[in-house]
């Protein structure tokens, strides 16, 4: 088994494979898929995981560069297919690092207009597929999670997606699952159906703690095993 490890290296990519999807599914399997592309980053074994967390143990520091450094210890370089979007960087840097998701629409669409190529017009047909809520909310959490820890992501990603399953804010999660898995008609109504219909407020609400007893926030068991400063770091 290879995990991939990916890096500030690959700039804004992970915003582009978490943003890709026509539905929450897709966008949330794309989250977990990043930590297994290896065309992405350094291939790492599976049997080097234990002596990689030893070595991260002993350093007390977050510096990226430090931290990089010992990865690369442990990791191969794989080799890049021809149409791995590793190739794309420049153009993913460029639009992936706008501000918003219409910003990053509008920069794709201008790529287009100056050079004729299938990947971009494949990325901006699946991004205006895409249910606009779960454009808006992937965004902010890969935003918010490249300044958390570890244990920060799971529970802001737990609370997002307990609020896609209750549906109150949005049915887009069962309707892309009506689409794509039962009626099968692959033409999904979203609601709100437009990305400017969306207010900042209305994706606030996906990150708020759930106010339902029967719904208990994610708690995550301590790591008494590592020493004080590399709990500090997950």
């Amino acid at each position: 088994m290879n995990i991939g490890i990916t890096d500030n290296r690959f700039g804004d990519l992970d915003i582009h494979l978490q943003s890709g999807g026509i539905t929450l599914i897709q966008l949330f399997i794309s989250s977990c898929l990043l930590s297994n592309l290896n065309a992405f980053g350094s291939s790492l074994c599976s049997q080097r995981l234990p002596f990689l967390e030893q070595a991260l143990a002993k350093v007390n520091t977050s510096d990226p560069d430090v931290i990089s450094t010992i990865i690369s210890r442990f990791s191969d370089i794989p080799k890049l297919k021809a149409e791995s979007p590793y190739h794309k960087m420049k153009i993913i840097d460029r639009c992936f690092s706008r501000r918003t998701i219409e910003e990053i629409i509008s920069s794709l669409e201008n790529e287009a207009l100056n050079k004729k190529d299938d990947w971009i017009s494949s990325t901006i047909q699946s991004l205006k597929k895409a249910s606009p809520t779960s454009l808006k909310i992937s965004l902010r959490s890969i935003r918010e999670g490249r300044l958390q820890g570890v244990g920060s992501c799971l529970v802001r990603e737990y609370r997002m997606v307990c609020h896609v399953l209750r549906g109150e804010f949005s049915k887009d999660f069962f309707e892309g699952c009506r689409a794509l898995l039962i009626d099968k008609d692959k033409n999904p109504k979203w609601e709100p159906s437009r990305l400017e219909l969306i207010r900042d407020d209305d994706v606030d609400r996906y990150f708020s703690k759930i106010d339902d007893e029967d719904w208990e926030d994610l708690k995550l068991p301590p790591r008494s095993n590592l020493p004080p400063y590399a709990i500090a770091k997950l």
